[in-house]
C-alpha cells in the first residue's frame, strides 16, 4: 500500500495526477488510439502500467517504464442482446456511458460522485457510489479484456477461475481495454438534502439514516452537527413523484434558498425534482467538471456493523482535523467476494477531501489510521494511505492468491510498479 510520504512530494515532472499533488515517474506516457498500437506498445515495452483519468491520489497508477493511456481507445459501447450489459472501452468516463444507457432506456447499478472517473480506473481500484443494496464499481463487472504481457488479448468472464483476481487488480495482470457492466432498466429519482443531522441519529440509527433511500450519503467535518444528508430515492414507473418526510431522524429538508444557491452549479440537482437516474445518482453533473482539484483525499472502510463506533473514534480528532479538512463524506457499500475489494463485507466508507496541506495531511492520516485500527480498516487504493504492509497483508485473506496469480499472468513483473510491488513484499 502507497504511504503519504511518497505520494505527497511535490511535483517533478510534467505528467501530474488530476489534482497536481503527484507526479508520476514514468519514463514517458502515451496514448494509443487502437487496441492494436496499445498490443504493440505492450509487446515491445519491458515495463509497462495502464493510465485513466489520474484521479488516483496514490502511486497505484504509476511505473518506472512507459504509462499508456487507455483514455483515447473507442468508446464504442455495445449493450449485450439481452439488455443486461454494456461492453465499454476501459478508459471511457462514466459520463459517456451513462448518457449512452440513458438514451437506451437502460441504468448503471450505481455510479460514483464524480462521473467523469474512467472505467477501467474505477474498477481497478474499488471506487464506489452509496448504497446499503448496492456494490462497489468493481462489482458490477461481469467481463474484462486485457492486453497480456506478450501483447495477446484475452477475456476473462465471471464465474471463471482467477476471475475474482482480476478486477480490483491495480493494473498488475495486464492492460485492461474492454469492460463488460451489468445494467438495469432505465429509472427516474430524486435526491433531497436534508441539514443539521445530530450525531445521536448516527449513533442510534445509522442502518435506519443511510436506508433511506436507494443511496445516502452525509457530509460532515466531525463538528457539532451533520452539515448534509443527501439521500437520493427511486420514483416507480407509474408515479410521478414520490414523498418525502419532513423529518429524517432529526434532520429537516435544506431551505429552499439552500436549494437555489446549487442551481446552475456543477452539482446534480438537490431540491426534491424528479430527473433521471444520469443526472441524479452522481454528486456531479456530468456537463460540468466538478473543481479544480485543489484538494487531496483519504479513504478507509470498515465493516458496516462498526461504522457508528468508527465514526465516533474519528470524532475524537475533530479538534485536530479541521483546520485541514475540507469535508468528509460517509458511505455504504454492500459487500464482494472480488480478492483485493476494500468491502469484502457491507462496509461504512469514511472519505476526507483534505485542503492542499502536503506536510498537515501526511501528519493527520496516520492518526485517523490509528482511531479506526480497531476496525480493521482498509483503504481505497486509489487515496492516501499511511498503513504498514502487516495491516494491509491481515485485512487481505486472498492476497496470497492475487499474489500466485500475478506470478502465472506476469512472471517477469512487466506490469508491476511502486503500489503492487510493494503490495506484494
Amino acid at each position: 500500500m502507497t504511504t503519504t510520504h511518497e505520494t505527497l512530494r511535490p511535483p517533478r515532472r510534467d505528467e501530474r495526477n488530476w489534482a497536481d499533488s503527484f507526479s508520476y515517474g514514468a519514463t514517458r506516457v502515451v496514448q494509443p488510439t487502437t487496441i492494436d498500437e496499445l498490443s504493440e506498445l505492450v509487446a515491445g515495452a519491458p515495463r509497462i502500467r495502464a493510465l485513466g483519468t489520474r484521479h488516483s491520489f496514490s502511486d497505484v497508477a504509476d511505473g518506472p517504464g512507459l504509462l499508456v493511456s487507455t483514455t483515447a481507445l473507442p468508446a464504442d459501447p455495445v449493450i449485450s442482446d439481452d439488455g443486461h450489459g454494456v461492453t465499454v472501452g476501459a478508459g471511457t468516463n462514466y459520463a459517456v456511458v451513462a448518457q449512452h444507457l440513458d438514451r437506451h432506456g437502460l441504468a448503471l447499478l450505481n455510479m460514483g460522485s464524480l462521473p467523469h472517473i474512467s472505467v477501467g480506473g474505477a474498477i481497478a481500484t474499488g471506487t464506489h457510489g452509496s448504497g446499503l443494496g448496492l456494490g462497489s464499481l468493481s462489482s458490477a463487472v461481469s467481463a474484462l479484456e486485457i492486453v497480456g504481457p506478450d501483447g495477446s488479448l484475452r477475456t476473462v468472464r465471471r464465474g471463471q477461475p482467477g476471475f475474482d483476481g482480476s478486477v480490483v487488480a491495480l493494473g498488475a495482470l495486464g492492460v485492461v481495454v474492454r469492460v463488460t457492466l451489468d445494467v438495469q432498466p432505465g429509472f427516474r429519482m430524486r435526491q433531497d438534502t436534508y441539514v443539521d443531522l445530530p450525531w445521536s441519529s448516527v449513533d442510534d440509527h445509522l442502518m435506519d439514516v443511510m436506508g433511506a433511500g436507494y443511496s445516502v450519503s452525509f457530509f460532515h467535518e466531525f463538528d457539532h452537527r451533520i452539515r448534509e444528508v443527501l439521500v437520493k430515492s427511486r420514483v416507480p414507473d407509474g408515479l410521478a413523484d414520490v414523498s418525502m418526510p419532513r423529518d429524517l431522524w432529526g434532520a429537516r429538508p435544506a431551505p429552499v434558498e439552500e436549494h437555489a444557491e446549487v442551481t446552475g452549479t456543477k452539482s446534480t440537482p438537490m431540491d426534491g425534482s424528479v430527473g433521471s437516474w444520469a443526472d441524479r445518482l452522481p454528486h456531479f453533473r456530468i456537463d460540468a467538471t466538478p473543481s479544480v482539484g485543489s484538494e487531496l483525499q483519504s479513504e478507509h472502510f470498515v465493516a458496516l456493523e462498526d461504522g457508528a463506533a468508527a465514526l465516533r473514534a474519528v470524532r475524537r480528532l475533530g479538534d485536530e482535523l479541521r483546520p485541514h479538512l475540507h469535508t468528509c463524506e460517509t458511505r455504504t457499500v454492500a459487500g464482494d467476494p472480488l480478492w483485493l475489494s476494500p468491502t469484502p463485507q457491507d462496509s461504512l466508507g469514511i472519505a476526507f477531501t483534505w485542503k492542499k496541506h502536503p506536510a498537515e495531511v501526511a501528519a493527520l492520516i496516520p492518526r485517523v489510521e490509528e482511531a479506526l485500527a480497531p476496525f480493521t480498516p482498509r483503504p481505497h487504493w486509489g487515496k492516501l494511505s499511511a498503513l504498514p504492509h502487516a495491516a494491509i497483508v491481515a485485512a487481505y485473506p486472498r492476497l496470497a492468491d492475487f499474489a500466485d496469480l500475478v506470478r502465472e499472468i506476469d512472471p517477469e513483473g512487466k506490469f508491476g510498479g511502486p503500489a503492487v510491488e510493494r503490495l506484494l513484499a
